[in-house]
């Protein structure tokens, strides 16, 4: 007897963002888990800040950045606004909001809904 779609169980995804190969962003290197996940309606990154970033924005996605790691006077700019950040920061930035990360840091993306690099947009 098989089982239907709907009760079917999901497997679970694991992944290691050291595995991921890196790919250029505006603020530096990203890895980019989940993509090819279909249930999974976003992605995760990885991202290392190398320096200040360019300056961007996104007009459907919307990204939450938590700071992994950053040094001391590292920011964020929202919409010209420069907010320090430190390790523990959590920065929810809705679409058409221009960002950029000021200082090296590393950080979490969690981006809804996918990642589509079609959705970078720069002044």
């Amino acid at each position: 007897m098989s089982s239907s779609p709907a009760t079917q169980k999901r497997r679970a995804e694991v992944i290691s963002f050291d595995d991921i190969p890196p790919v250029p962003c505006p603020c530096g290197q990203a890895r980019r888990a989940f993509a090819d996940v279909a249930e999974y309606p976003g992605t995760v990154h990885r991202t290392d800040i190398t320096a200040d970033a360019q300056t961007h924005y996104h007009k459907r996605l919307t990204e939450v950045y938590y700071v992994l790691d950053c040094e001391a006077h590292a920011a964020i700019e929202l919409d010209g606004e420069r907010v320090a950040v430190q390790p523990g920061s959590c920065i929810l930035i809705p679409p058409l909001v221009r960002h950029r990360a000021i200082g090296p840091m590393r950080v979490l993306v969690i981006v809804q809904p996918k990642f589509d690099p079609a959705d970078e947009w720069f002044d």
